[in-house]
Formats: structure tokens, C-alpha cells, sequence
């Protein structure tokens, strides 16, 4: 006896039918197709569009950005002062029109320290009180004063709030070349890990997390997302800004000498190719004095094609490079991920509930 499999039944339908015409067509219910031709014949929605806009719209002209190398030392006017000196420094001998200062250049790294270095940032941005909030004044004055875009590395922040209860942020101040405050950022993701026989470290000790993500628009050439350190391990931040148009993700950042040489550069060029865009880590500059943090250093720039463009080594240094839109249109034309997402697949974060202001 010969068995009839639906594959064969439905070869000798389709073999019946071009061998006698007939006016009569088939139907799809009489051609019963195994679940295998089924499953092969679906098709899927096509792809929305991504990022479209071009690196040259999103980069409107080249431009020079320089990290700034620092160490801390425990004097704030000491640290403020040398801050102002290497960032005039490297302005004329580089051509720098943005600038980024490492995290908590103003003060030493440390929970112990966050408390006493803190300041408060002015109620009026234009008249910052040299006593009350001396480091906003002398990053307001430096951007003013060498005409750059400046993103200040991050200082401790001081809130207090009306119950009487002084509340601590790891912040970045963000100024233009006319010292107008363009924005804050309250570093979102705290600084707590814990590797056995090698570092602990717990920023929510003592600091409370921001609650926003960061994007600031440079009239003249584009928009930077800024973030903290421990920021960049997490993607999302990076994506929604380069979604959101963006030609740059910088980051202020002490990594330390357990996860600095494993994980630095590898982060950095990762949110670049991840993104297709520029990326900027500055480190403060390592120091091996018992008892302080000792920061990685290696202050680096990333290009969109992950290539590190200038990396520093240890010490105090400052590293730069031309940003160039065209770069960023040769990496997305050549990669075109923008053209490719599947958001039938997965969602857009950046299409998702995002926070851009404070609560």
C-alpha cells in the first residue's frame, strides 16, 4: 500500500493542474501546504527608518575637543587654579573649542571627601558667589575667558533640601564661550561594586543618583551628550543620544586599576561603534600617594570607527583631536545600522519614557 504525505498530495494537485486547464482556480485550502512552506513563504514588516540625518548636518563643521589630564590634590583653590592654567595651555596649543575637565577634578576622589568639598550651586548662575560656590565661578570664568565650550569634569554637589537634609550629587557643569551655564549633569548610575581581593567602592554611601540624561546643543556645531564614569556601562544612555541626534558622548570618568585596564578603552570604543559617533573619556591623571584613589588615567578619543584617535598614558597630559562630520556619515554609509534596526523586533528605546529634566 502506498502512503500519501501532504507534501505529495500537494505535488500531484499542482501537477493535475498545468497538465489540464482549467478556468477553476486553485484555492490555498485545496493546496494545503505543509507548515514548513507556510513558515517559508511569510513575510515581515520592512524595518523603520533609522537615524537618517547625515554626519555633516549632525556635525555642521570639524572641530578640535581636548581631554585635560589632571591630578587632585587635597587644596581645591590649588586644583581649581591649575585647572584654569592647563586649559588656557592646551587652548593655544591645540586650537580646542571643546574642552573636558576629568571627574571630581576639583577635589580628591573619595566618599570620605565628597561631604567637605561639596559647594552648592548659585541660585543665579550669572552672579555665583566666589565663597559659596568658588568652583562654578572658576569653570564659568575659564569658558569665558578662553571662548570654548567647556565641559567641566564633575565637582561634589551640594543640595539642601527643606527638611534640613544636605543631600550630595557627583555633577558636571556644562558652560559656553560666553560662561553661560548650558546644563548639569547628576551622574545617573552611583559607583557601587565589590570585587573580592581587589577594589569596593560605594558612592551611594554618601551620593544621591541624578535622574536624567544629558544633551546639550552647541549652536555652531552640533549636540554632545554628556554623562558621568560609571555612566557608560550602561548603553541605553548612549543610544537614545545618538538616536537623538548627537555627534559626541563624553565622559568624564575615573576608572580605577582594576577595571580601568580592563574595561576603559574597550567601553569607549564600544558606545562608539555601538553608535557610530564620537567619544570622549577623561580620566584625572593617576596618583599613587597611600591612602588616595588611584585613577587609571589613559584619557582617550574615540572615533565612529572604534579607531582611538589619541590616548594619554598616566600622567598629567592633555590629549585632542579633529572631530569631522564626514567621518561619521563614511561609518554609518558604509555600516548603514541606521537603515537596518528591526524595531518589529525590539523596541526604540529612545522612543520610550525618557527623562531629559530633573523631577
Amino acid at each position: 500500500m502506498r502512503t500519501s504525505t501532504p507534501t505529495l498530495r500537494t505535488l500531484r494537485i499542482l501537477t493535475t493542474s498545468l497538465a489540464r486547464p482549467s478556468t477553476r482556480p486553485i484555492s490555498p485550502a485545496q493546496l494545503a501546504f505543509p507548515s514548513f512552506f507556510r513558515k517559508m513563504s511569510t513575510t515581515t514588516t520592512a524595518p523603520p527608518s533609522a537615524q537618517t540625518t547625515p554626519g555633516t548636518t549632525l556635525l555642521r563643521q570639524p572641530v578640535t575637543l581636548a581631554c585635560i589630564q589632571l591630578p587632585s590634590t587635597t587644596t581645591k583653590s590649588s586644583n581649581l587654579i591649575h585647572a584654569a592654567s592647563a586649559v588656557s595651555s592646551a587652548v593655544q596649543s591645540t586650537g580646542a573649542k571643546i574642552v573636558v575637565l576629568p571627574e571630581c577634578f576639583n577635589s580628591p576622589y573619595g566618599t570620605d571627601h565628597f561631604p567637605s568639598y561639596a559647594e552648592a550651586l548659585p541660585n543665579d548662575p550669572s552672579r555665583p558667589s566666589p565663597d559659596l560656590s568658588p568652583s562654578f565661578l572658576a569653570l564659568q570664568n575659564i569658558a569665558r575667558d578662553n571662548q570654548i565650550y567647556l565641559v567641566g569634569g564633575s565637582i561634589p554637589e551640594l543640595v539642601v533640601t527643606p527638611e534640613s537634609d544636605n543631600k550630595y550629587y557627583n555633577t558636571s557643569l556644562i558652560f559656553g564661550p560666553d560662561g553661560k551655564l548650558l546644563a548639569t549633569h547628576r551622574k545617573v548610575h552611583l559607583f557601587d561594586i565589590d570585587i573580592p581581593g581587589k577594589i569596593k567602592f560605594t558612592e551611594s554611601d554618601i551620593l544621591s543618583p541624578g535622574n536624567k540624561l544629558t544633551i546639550i546643543d552647541l549652536p555652531e556645531y552640533g549636540k554632545i551628550a554628556v554623562a558621568i564614569c560609571y555612566d557608560i556601562r550602561f548603553p541605553e544612555l548612549a543610544t537614545i543620544a545618538a538616536r537623538k541626534g548627537c555627534f559626541a558622548l563624553i565622559y568624564p570618568g575615573a576608572f580605577n586599576l582594576t577595571t580601568g585596564p580592563l574595561h576603559w578603552k574597550l567601553l569607549g570604543q564600544a558606545r562608539a561603534v555601538d553608535n557610530q559617533l564620537y567619544v570622549a573619556l577623561c580620566s584625572p591623571a593617576r596618583d599613587m600617594t597611600e591612602g588616595v584613589y588611584h585613577a587609571y588615567g589613559h584619557s582617550l578619543i574615540v572615533d565612529p570607527m572604534a579607531q582611538v584617535l589619541e590616548e594619554a598614558g598616566e600622567g598629567e597630559q592633555v590629549v585632542s583631536a579633529l572631530l569631522d562630520g564626514q567621518k561619521i556619515e563614511e561609518a554609518r554609509k558604509g555600516i548603514p545600522l541606521r537603515d537596518q534596526r528591526r524595531f518589529d523586533v525590539y523596541p526604540d528605546v529612545s522612543e520610550g519614557r525618557v527623562s531629559y529634566e530633573e523631577p
